[in-house]
């Protein structure tokens, strides 16, 4: 078994419910065990058995069929997870939040650093990541902001808090 940690995209935003106790029961109904969500923006920590690449379109049809949405899931190995928080670039200040952009596909990460490296805001590359620390208030405002909601994106990025992926590190 190896614990994996599951970022849905998109939900309990835009009209989008998912409890999260029904999550829990959705992925536990997978088969998977110790599932364990963090906020309510769809952070799910899980034991499996399997490959990544076998347990996205699973996961992401029954998300589909349980909540009648579409679903788009970014799945990591949590010992990642690690390995991107300690890759946090910027120093945490007041009056500012730190993100990461988490992307899925080379090619999208690719277009993503080139449009983040244009805007004034702070960014930089990590391994299949973008760092960003952007100012109170301008989370939805900003270059780099517009253009990570943009459609095209939606099955390929999502964004954390920094200070949320800190708490599931440390819960683990």
């Amino acid at each position: 078994m190896k614990r994996y940690l599951a970022l849905l995209r998109g939900i309990n935003v835009g009209g989008i419910r998912v409890p999260m106790p029904a999550l829990k029961v959705c992925f536990e109904g997978l088969g998977y065990q110790n599932v364990k969500t963090y906020l309510q923006t769809g952070n799910v920590v899980f034991d499996a058995q399997g490959a990544l690449a076998a347990m996205k379109p699973v996961i992401e049809a029954e998300l589909s069929r349980t909540f009648a949405y579409q679903a788009y899931v970014l799945l990591y190995e949590f010992e990642t997870l690690a390995g991107v928080a300690a890759g946090y670039p910027f120093p945490r200040e007041e009056g500012f939040h730190a993100y990461v952009v988490f992307v899925s596909d080379p090619l999208i990460l690719d277009e993503l650093k080139g449009v983040a490296t244009a805007t004034d805001e702070p960014t930089a590359p990590g391994l299949g990541v973008i760092y960003w620390k952007v100012r109170r208030g301008e989370s939805l405002t900003t270059g780099l902001s517009k253009v990570l909601a943009k459609a095209k994106y939606k099955a390929t990025t999502t964004i954390r808090n920094f200070n949320t992926l800190e708490k599931m590190l440390e819960d683990a």
